[in-house]
């Protein structure tokens, strides 16, 4: 009786999963630089001005709204901040980043 023996092939799997991985990270940078960051050229100074509310102070928003904090918020994750960068040099290149990005 001859059975025949299976093989398992992991590169597949491994190059099925590495391209995901690289489409998602290519699809959501790509989506980061066309939609999301345009939103903040209708007011670019508000936004820069409620990030730093957002890094200086413990309850930026106090008693008002949270939502235009939120969506300042996201600036930190478009844009992360380097360690040990001063809050002054972070909110220069963001400033930086989106002059560029609203030309």
């Amino acid at each position: 009786m001859t059975s025949k023996q299976s093989t398992f092939n992991p590169w597949k799997i491994i190059i099925f999963v590495a391209l995901a991985l690289l489409s998602i990270s290519f699809f959501s940078t790509r989506y980061a630089q066309q939609v999301t960051l345009p939103r903040y050229c209708d007011n670019p100074e508000q936004a820069l001005y409620l990030l730093e509310e957002i890094l200086t102070k413990e309850r930026p928003a106090g008693d008002e709204t949270r939502r235009p904090y939120i969506i300042a918020a996201k600036l930190l994750f478009l844009l992360p901040r380097q360690a040990d960068e001063p809050i002054s040099n972070y909110l220069n290149r963001v400033r930086q980043h989106l002059q560029k990005q609203c030309m």
